[in-house]
């Protein structure tokens, strides 16, 4: 007798980030609607949850622009619109330091929402949580390549505890240049003392933390730069992130039906619409050792989707729901950064922040028009990926943005537009119908 579970089939919906500090359940227009039913309708709701659950008991730790913050509660918020599986590696996870990121885990394990990529220690952190279906245990392994340092998980050792924080993706990167800029960068070593203070530092650091200068390649100011023909950057993963990481990978294929690998990236390729390259190697490394589905998201902004071997890569979903200017408190240093000082509110910061939304996030349409990508498995091949556009207000005021609906004719065009345009690089076709994505399989 075949179970429903072992007949291969499953329905994915998976989104970028999410940024909520707002109610969603009070709303009922047709278009966000619609959304929700494309989620309650799946085996998998997934999201990358870019925001701490917490009460601000937890001092400030280290992020960059948003502090993040959520009343608990709203993860209620998200099982009503029927997400189920959330990554909770990204450059947020530390923003209250230790403190901020154990509560935020702690309150995700009072909730229904199966969640991944930070944990007490190393292990935890890279460890796939599992989320059970009617149609299969669903695995998520979550990453991230942006972070601060500080919060990177470490390992348990006989003698000490290991250390709160996420799943890193490590990666190294060097600027290839002609020889004129080669030789105007040995100069300026040279003349500024820079090379001379750096061998200084050796004596304080372990072998191989600075590298050695050679004909051919040498540092200047903690970059890497090497001689070439043309001027490229080089990024290369992290071989310890990247072998543990494809252990989990391994491990995940072995325990469940479906093995899902999330990774937030905020680096870029070439231009900013582009992967950069170690992020291709890990996302084609995870297909090759049996992982099912890759999901990007970091850049806020969408990017190109390819299909490797029958499996999907979808380099970046944007924004899902994106919130991070109703956040309800900002510490001191966010004020000091925009010349604002004790009796500023939190409107007056995110004003002096944006200019009064004429630039950053708020003055630009493509952070508020993404995509949500659903995924149909049928007998454990890939049957088809729609790829559905949402509309998260761009325009409107600070109140009213941020929350998706299912995008009408002007947005969805221009956000299936530009997905057709950073995939075919990467051979994917998207035919355009009725408002929805098909990529040809």
């Amino acid at each position: 007798m075949l179970y429903e579970a072992q007949a291969g089939n499953l329905t994915m919906v998976a989104s970028g980030d999410t940024m909520i500090t707002r109610r969603m359940s009070v709303f009922r227009e047709d278009g966000f609607e619609r959304l929700r039913k494309l989620f309650q309708d799946a085996d998998v709701g997934f999201t990358n949850l870019e925001m701490l659950m917490h009460e601000y008991e937890h001092s400030p730790g280290m992020a960059g622009g948003t502090y993040t913050a959520s009343d608990p509660k709203n993860l209620r918020e998200l099982e009503w619109m029927g997400v189920n599986l959330v990554s909770c590696a990204n450059n947020h996870s530390y923003d209250y330091g230790e403190g901020g990121l154990l509560t935020n885990l702690a309150h995700l394990r009072e909730s229904d929402l199966v969640h991944a990529g930070t944990g007490r220690n190393l292990s935890e952190a890279r460890a796939p949580a599992y989320l059970d279906t009617a149609n299969g245990r669903v695995a998520l392994i979550s990453a991230s390549s942006t972070f601060a340092e500080a919060g990177r998980a470490l390992n348990q050792r006989p003698d000490i505890n290991g250390r709160p924080g996420l799943n890193p993706l490590r990666f190294s990167t060097t600027h290839i240049v002609d020889r004129p800029a080669f030789d105007a960068l040995l100069r300026v070593n040279a003349e500024l003392g820079l090379e001379a203070q750096r061998n200084a530092l050796r004596n304080f650091r372990h072998p191989g933390a600075i590298p050695e200068d050679t004909d051919s390649r040498m540092v200047f100011l903690d970059n890497v730069f090497a001689l070439g023909e043309e001027f490229k950057v080089n990024t290369q993963l992290n071989r310890s992130d990247l072998i543990d990481n494809l252990k989990w990978v391994r491990d995940a294929r072995r325990m469940a039906d479906w093995v899902m690998v999330s990774v937030h990236c905020h680096e870029s390729g070439d231009h900013r619409d582009e992967p950069p390259q170690f992020l291709v190697d890990f996302a084609h490394a995870c297909i090759d050792e049996g992982a099912d589905v890759f999901v990007g998201h970091g850049p806020h902004t969408t990017r190109g989707i390819e299909i490797y071997k029958d499996r999907p890569i979808m380099y970046s979903l944007g924004n899902f729901i994106f919130q991070n200017d109703t956040v309800k408190w900002q510490p001191s240093y966010n004020y000091e950064s925009v010349t604002l000082d004790a009796d500023a509110t939190p409107a007056d910061f995110y004003d002096a922040r944006s200019d009064h939304d004429k630039r950053g996030f708020p003055a630009d349409a493509l952070y508020w028009e993404s995509v949500v990508a659903r995924c149909e498995f049928k007998r454990e091949s890939l049957h088809s990926l729609t790829l559905h556009p949402i509309d998260l207000g761009h325009g409107k005021k600070r109140s009213q943005r941020g929350r998706p609906l299912l995008a009408s004719s002007g947005v969805s065009r221009r956000a299936l537009e530009r997905l057709k345009r950073l995939s075919e690089p990467l051979g994917t076709d998207i035919r355009i119908e009725r408002g929805v994505g098909k990529v040809r399989l």
